[in-house]
C-alpha cells in the first residue's frame, strides 16, 4: 500500500535523473495525498521522456462517470496485467513516479489493542530520489473533456519493510528506466522481474508523529524523527486494514 508520499527534490534534480529535456517548476511537497496532482515520467508520441501531471487515483478508460467511480490509488503488480482496471495501462502507459520517500503505518497485531498506528517515513537509505513504478490513463468524456490520472504499483514487502506493512511500492532502478517505459516493444510479461521487492537496506524507516495523518500538515516537520518502543512492534499481517483491494 502507498497512500502518502513526498517529493522534495528540486525540478533540476528530477530532470537529471529521469532524462527530461523540460520540466516545469514545482515546490517541495512533504505530504502528497490521493486526488492531488502527482508528477509522472512517461514516453510521448515522439518517443521522448516527458513529465506529466496527473491526478492520483486512476480512472480506467471504460468508466462512464468518474465521480461515481472509486479511485484506484494502487495496483497490485502481481495482477495488474490481467485486471480490467489496469491491463490497458500496464500494456500501453507504464510510467515512473519520482519520490523522496513514502509513508506507511504499522498497526499492532494484538487483537483488542488500544494502541494507535505508528507512522513511518520511509526513504532511500542513501538519500536522493526513488522511482516508483506507475500506470497512467487518460479518460475522455462524451463532450471532449479529459482527465489524466494515475496510480502506483505495489508489491510484497521485503523483510525490512515487512516489519511495518506487508505491501510496498514497486521500485524501478535507473538502469531499468528504458525497459520499463518502452511500451511499444516490451510486453508486461517482460517487465515482471522489475516489480519484485527491492532489496533489504535500500530504504530506511524513520518513526514519525501522527502529524502526517492530516493532509493539511504539509511542512518538513512531519518527517521529524520520534522515539518509539520497538518491543511493541510486531510484523504486519496480510489482514492489515489497508486499501489492497485492487
Amino acid at each position: 500500500m502507498c497512500g502518502r508520499f513526498s517529493l522534495t527534490a528540486s525540478p533540476e534534480e528530477v530532470a537529471e535523473l529521469f532524462g527530461l529535456d523540460e520540466i516545469e517548476d514545482f515546490p517541495p511537497r512533504y505530504n502528497i495525498a490521493p486526488t492531488q496532482p502527482i508528477l509522472m515520467t512517461n514516453i510521448d508520441a515522439a518517443n521522448r521522456r516527458v513529465a506529466t501531471l496527473v491526478r492520483w487515483g486512476l480512472v480506467p478508460v471504460w468508466v462512464k462517470e468518474p465521480k461515481e467511480f472509486t479511485l484506484l490509488l494502487n495496483a497490485r503488480s502481481e495482477t495488474a496485467a490481467t485486471k480490467p482496471s489496469f491491463r490497458n495501462a500496464m500494456r500501453h502507459r507504464r510510467t515512473l513516479v519520482p519520490a523522496s520517500g513514502f509513508y506507511e503505518w504499522h498497526r499492532p497485531s494484538d487483537s483488542g489493542t488500544d494502541e494507535k498506528r505508528q507512522a513511518y517515513w520511509i526513504r532511500p537509505a542513501d538519500g536522493g530520489i526513488v522511482a516508483f513504478g506507475g500506470l497512467m490513463e487518460t479518460w475522455c468524456g462524451p463532450e471532449g473533456s479529459e482527465i489524466d490520472s494515475g496510480c502506483i504499483l505495489t508489491t510484497q514487502s521485503n523483510r525490512q519493510i515487512g516489519n511495518i506493512h506487508h505491501r510496498m511500492p514497486v521500485v524501478i532502478k535507473p538502469r531499468d528506466f528504458d525497459k520499463w517505459l518502452d511500451c511499444k516493444t516490451i510486453e508486461p510479461r517482460d517487465v515482471a522481474q522489475l516489480m519484485l521487492p527491492v532489496e533489504d537496506g535500500y530504504f530506511e524507516a524513520i518513526a514519525i508523529s501522527d502529524r502526517v495523518n492530516k493532509v493539511a500538515n504539509s511542512g518538513p516537520e512531519i518527517q521529524h524523527e520520534i522515539s518509539v518502543d520497538i518491543t511493541k512492534r510486531k510484523s504486519s499481517s496480510p489482514t492489515d486494514e489497508q486499501l489492497d483491494l485492487f
